[in-house]
Order: C-alpha cells, then structure tokens, then sequence
C-alpha cells in the first residue's frame, strides 16, 4: 500500500480562504481572510502538502487569485497544487516557475485533451487532471457546466500519457461533510493506473480510516477543507494514524 497523503484544502474567492457548499460560489464561508498565514498554519500542523483552488478563476478561465497564491507560496515549504483557470502551457509554464509543485488542469482536460498530454510530456510530474463529477458526469467551466462524459471514460483517456495525479471530486458531497463517495473514487482508482485523490465531503476520521483499508490501497490520499476548519478532524490525530500506517 502507498504512503498516503491527507491534503489540506485552500479555497480562494476575493483573496480569502473560503468553503463552498456543493459548488455553489453563492454558499461561500470565510475561514480565513489571510491564505498565507492558514498555509503557514497547515505547514506548522505537521502536513505535507498544500491544495489550492481559484475558484474566481475557475469560472472565469483565468487566474484571478495570483497574488494570494503567490502569497502562499512565499509562506509555506509545502510542496502547492494548484487548480482553477489554467488553460495553456504559458499558464501552466508561468506557475511552475513560481514555484508550484503541481498544476491541476480541469476543464481544459475536457475541451483540450492534446494539451494536457503536452504539458505532461513538457513538465514530467507536474501534471495533475481534476476530474469534478455531478451524478458520475464530468462538471466544468467552475461545475457551472455538465458534459456527456463519465469520469472513467475522462480519465481512461490519459492513461499512458504521465499524468502524476487524477483528483476526483463528488459535487454532490462537496462542503457538506456527507463523506468521501469511496465506492465510486476506489472505482476510478481500480479502472486506470494513474493515483487518484479522493475530494468532496470529507467529513469525519472515519474518512481517514476507510482511505487505510486494503481496497483503497490505490490511492494517493484525499483532501480535507471544511471538516479541517470546523475541527471536525484534528489534524494531529488525523496525521498519527497515516503517519502509524506507514511504519
């Protein structure tokens, strides 16, 4: 079994580290007006990594948090992914250099999957595909938009081409602390080679214990935002069992 990773989530709306609630940009709460001090925060915790989302990028297919994300990335050690508006290689190639341990490409893995088989070739391991399902379709354009497609047949369509991560998020759980859509995450998992991060509706420490089990040995870890800001999980405990799973 990999090691795995729990990512903390930021999410950011107007510069501020924020929840939605099943995607909706109207169901924001503010967590934490400063993204770099909660990075620092997340670092001090003991985490490993760093998720952040522009979620006014997302919708708007552009970046539109670039000062708090570079923010951010002044703050912390963590390695950062990042996701939300980045569309091209110059985006994509901008990021990396400042810093970025991953991109994370969405709707453009939908609209232009030739691209983001370029940027794996031209970024080896640098490139991750979010995958955002609504009733198992791919959502995109900020889960305003629904496609035809499932997220298998989206990320079968990678396989091979060197993507490091497949990030795979339930909409309909998202924010509501419903838990992790395990069967259909270690589904994903099961269908293709690339690791895939569970996202949307963590909620609790059995969260962190059902991701320990055998038949979700595949994946890389999962993502927690609103049940880590609601001190629904404690970090601490949360990192001991994956730090007692490793030894």
């Amino acid at each position: 079994m990999r090691d795995k990773i729990l990512f903390p989530a930021i999410d950011l709306k107007d510069g501020e580290c924020v929840r939605l609630k099943l995607g909706e940009m109207s169901e924001a709460t503010v967590y934490n007006a400063d993204p770099a001090a909660q990075a620092k925060a997340f670092e001090d915790a003991g985490f490993e990594w760093l998720h952040v989302v522009d979620l006014n990028g997302a919708f708007a297919g552009e970046s539109r948090n670039g000062a708090a994300v570079e923010a951010i990335l002044r703050a912390t050690r963590n390695p950062v992914q990042l996701g939300g508006g980045i569309r091209s290689l110059e985006q994509i190639e901008a990021w990396l250099d400042k810093g970025l341990a991953r991109v994370i490409l969405g709707t453009v893995a939908v609209r232009d999957p030739a691209l983001v088989r370029e940027a794996c070739e031209k970024f080896p391991g640098r490139i991750a595909v979010g995958i955002d399902a609504r009733g198992g379709k791919v959502a995109v354009e900020g889960w305003a938009e629904t496609s035809d497609l499932s997220a298998t047949e989206l990320a079968k369509r990678f396989e091979g081409a060197g993507v490091a991560a497949i990030i795979y998020t339930d909409i309909d759980r998202d924010g509501v602390l419903a838990g992790i859509n395990w069967d259909a995450t270690i589904a994903l998992a099961d269908a293709v080679s690339i690791p895939v991060i569970a996202s949307g509706g963590l909620a609790s420490m059995a969260d962190i214990e059902r991701m320990m089990r055998p038949d979700a040995a595949k994946l890389e870890g999962a993502i927690s935002g609103r049940a880590l800001y609601d001190g629904r999980i404690d970090a601490k405990e949360a990192l001991k069992v994956l730090q007692e799973a490793r030894a």
